[in-house]
């Protein structure tokens, strides 16, 4: 008789892996090693989820990094009055997304309104 609770040791049983990364997303899915948007809570596995923060960009725009530099690669530009969508902030930097569903990078927090 076999046992209904333990699983035969001949089956077979595949895990998936992580699921691909969509091409060209890397700039547009608010979702990094260790947060994520909380849109993405049951669909990616991360530590932590944030709910975001909407400010709205100063009178000189700014300047969308791929990292929390200066020298870091620009990955847009949001215009003075746009919404960012502020997930992480750290160092005079802040994490986000342009709006609910733009870029997503990093600018200088004395580029966003008090």
């Amino acid at each position: 008789m076999t046992d209904p609770i333990l699983p035969s040791l001949h089956a077979s049983h595949s895990l998936a892996g992580p699921a691909p990364k969509a091409e060209g997303a890397a700039h547009t899915r608010a979702v990094r090693g260790d947060l994520a948007h909380v849109r993405y809570a049951g669909q990616i596995f991360v530590s932590h989820y944030a709910v975001p923060m909407p400010r709205t960009v100063g009178a000189a725009g700014a300047a969308l990094h791929a990292a929390g530099r200066e020298d870091a690669e620009i990955v847009g530009t949001l215009a003075a009055g746009e919404t960012f969508n502020l997930l992480d902030k750290a160092g005079g930097w802040g994490w986000g997304q342009q709006g609910e569903d733009g870029l997503v990078g990093y600018l200088p927090l004395a580029a966003l309104e008090p």
